[in-house]
């Protein structure tokens, strides 16, 4: 088995899993599969696929995972994690199959805070099955070799970063080498998005909330003030905790011309997804001022397929005029001379309630190939936000 623990998966499933059921609890929603790189798949991945798939109604939460959770987490009350013990995946929802051109097509429907727990396992199995059929067999000690000298850079400039690669790692057994070599070796790690492994090395679970939540505020409440009012039922929720605002589920520039004084000042500071990140830090920054807002005060967490070279240097422009740091994902746990899945899945529809009609859900990314949804929903969300 692939996953063999519910903890085996990012903080941020939980907390805003827990988000829906205190304010959205009918909303239901869909997950679609999309690979970036129109990989052809053979019948021999998707039999194995759906293997996994049926192994995943094994998977649950364990007792002393329960407890674990109650004590490191604060934010979440005892009741989400008594709820989650219980909580089982349905192989039933998970519908998938191959096109004539091999392409792999899967989605997920289901309440929305049981189907965001799909996202991130499924993600992860797709990516060690896929090596195991191209035949790919990592080097441990290469592996081990290519770590030592981020750690290396890590340690001497003082960098801090945190370890966010559940999705697309190359496997679990890659996946857990290196977080027990961060555990060891990196006295600037900060954490692991990763539950599971946070756990086994004694590790501080980080996230906060993804692009999915935003995505849902603009699909049911328009474009124009999701991101305001998903930053703001988030505060509804967790009262300042987990209090890093995701900046480009609809372009960078349209989350600043809205992000308020009162969020601003509540916020410990953003994440940046997409985008020319230099760019983005004058943008902030700005922004800050703006409002009166001491900007060395606020932090920005980067995260957009970085390696620690491109890490150093946003760390070494960020000196003297705001904190920073990282989270990092594919290149510390599929960095192992292979070339790595670009995948994802991502809230592709939603409604209120299961006699609402569904309406689709689509991101603006500050990178143009990670836009997701359909060219007419685009526009109609381009021209909402003024951009087109």
């Amino acid at each position: 088995m692939v996953i063999k623990t519910v903890l085996d998966t990012d903080l941020y499933k939980f907390t805003t899993s827990y988000a829906y059921i205190k304010l959205f609890p009918y909303a239901m929603g869909t997950f679609s599969f999309k690979d970036r790189d129109d990989t052809e798949y053979t019948e021999g991945f998707l039999n194995a696929l759906k293997n996994e798939i049926h192994n995943l109604a094994l998977v649950s939460l364990r007792k002393e995972e329960l407890e674990y959770m109650c004590s490191h987490c604060r934010f979440l009350p005892r009741v989400y994690w008594e709820w989650l013990f219980s909580f089982r995946f349905d192989p039933d929802k998970i519908h998938l199959y191959l096109d004539e051109e091999r392409h792999l097509h899967m989605e997920v429907t289901d309440l929305l805070y049981k189907v965001t727990l799909y996202e991130v396992p499924l993600l992860a199995i797709i990516s060690e099955i896929k090596n195991q059929f191209l035949n790919r067999i990592p080097d441990r000690q290469d592996i081990i070799a290519r770590l030592s000298g981020k750690v290396s850079l890590s340690n001497t400039h003082h960098m801090p970063f945190s370890e966010f690669g559940t999705r697309r790692r190359f496997s679990f057994d890659v996946h857990e080498t290196v977080v027990a070599y961060l555990k060891e070796h990196a006295r600037y790690c900060t954490g692991t998005s990763n539950c599971f492994l946070a756990m086994k090395y004694n590790l501080l679970p980080m996230g906060t909330h993804p692009h999915e939540w935003f995505m849902f505020h603009g699909a049911q409440f328009g474009y124009k003030h999701a991101n305001y009012m998903a930053l703001e039922n988030w505060v509804n929720v967790y009262d300042g905790d987990l209090g890093t605002a995701l900046s480009d589920t609809y372009t960078s520039d349209a989350f600043l011309s809205n992000f308020s004084r009162k969020q601003a000042k509540l916020f410990d500071g953003v994440r940046c997804d997409s985008g020319d990140e230099f760019e983005f830090v004058e943008h902030l920054i700005a922004r800050y001022k703006e409002l009166g807002i001491d900007p060395t005060t606020k932090t920005i967490i980067f995260s957009n397929a970085l390696d620690f070279e491109k890490a150093l240097h946003i760390f070494e422009y960020c000196q003297g005029k705001i904190r920073c740091s990282f989270g990092i994902g594919t290149n510390l746990t599929n960095d192992t001379g292979y070339t790595p899945s670009n995948i994802v899945m991502k809230l592709s529809r939603c409604k209120m309630n299961v006699n609402q009609e569904w309406r689709e859900c689509v991101k603006l990314s500050d990178d143009m190939g990670k836009h997701m949804g359909s060219s007419k929903e685009l526009d109609a969300c381009l021209y909402e936000l003024r951009l087109k």
